[in-house]
């Protein structure tokens, strides 16, 4: 028996072991390499910047890139993210109000504006005004926005529709797609007429042009909020968001037709 007993002791400490080098690794790769999660609009001017990034500091960064409520559900069900960067303030406020974000490190990032875009080869012709004929515009289209309900590209659309008063006209006519650069790909494939996207994610692509320009006031500002989140243990973090709100990064996201100067978010808000 107690020979039993040792062979089962030095069993239990074989598989110790073996579980201590498996996680061991992962858990290194981990404090190498930061993970941001980020809003899909983010997606040319982002991939630049870690390059940068990792060209002055060494530390790998891997970016997934979704809708901001895809995102910040999938920080909720516990996704191992070390910043998140919204293209809203709502999302970033959903996953604040439940511990999930540092509070102290939220930070208003970027702000951008919204457009009307169709396909490059296309004729068509709209300008933004009150009341303005966006049904005709379309023809027998559909308009192609990011989801009226939870994306904010999405609900940035829709809110500027309502405040045009063109919302009741083409609410039945949208298609909608799970995030913002799905939206502008219905249009550059020319699947959609047209299309309301931001500004620089037209800009990102050849293949539409922009029509006009929404008018600021007619929706909620756009502003994209980052933090590092709460479950983040790579001590990386803190200088990759530094690095994020510095004149290099700031360069960049200009050069890509993001706004740098936006106003601070107001604590507890």
């Amino acid at each position: 028996m107690p020979a039993t007993q040792n062979w089962f002791g030095r069993a239990a400490f074989a598989a110790a072991l073996l579980v201590a080098s498996l996680v061991a690794p992962s858990a290194a790769v981990a404090a190498e390499r930061l993970l941001v999660f980020a809003a899909a609009s983010l997606k040319n001017a982002l991939d630049e910047i870690a390059t940068a990034y990792e060209t002055e500091n060494g530390q790998r960064v891997v970016i997934s890139y979704a809708g901001s409520s895809a995102l910040a559900r999938q920080i909720e069900r516990g996704a191992p993210a070390d910043i998140f960067i919204s293209a809203d303030l709502d999302w970033m406020t959903w996953l604040s109000d439940r511990g999930l974000t540092d509070k102290a490190t939220e930070t208003a990032l970027l702000g951008n504006r919204l457009v009307l875009v169709a396909s490059a080869g296309s004729n068509v012709t709209a300008k933004i005004a009150p009341d303005f004929d966006l049904a005709a515009a379309l023809g027998d289209g559909r308009l192609a926005v990011a989801n009226t309900d939870a994306v904010p590209a999405g609900r940035y659309a829709k809110a500027a529709l309502e405040t045009l008063g063109v919302w009741n006209s083409v609410s039945g006519r949208l298609a909608q797609a799970e995030n913002v650069r799905a939206a502008l790909a219905l249009v550059s494939t020319g699947e959609a007429p047209l299309g309301i996207v931001y500004r620089t994610d037209a800009n990102a692509d050849p293949q539409v042009r922009i029509l006009d320009m929404f008018p600021a006031t007619a929706h909620p500002a756009i502003v994209y909020p980052a933090a590092i989140l709460s479950g983040s243990e790579n001590p990386g973090s803190e200088a990759l968001l530094a690095f994020l709100g510095g004149e290099t990064a700031g360069a960049i996201f200009e050069a890509h037709g993001f706004e740098t100067d936006v106003p601070k978010i107001e604590e507890g808000g």
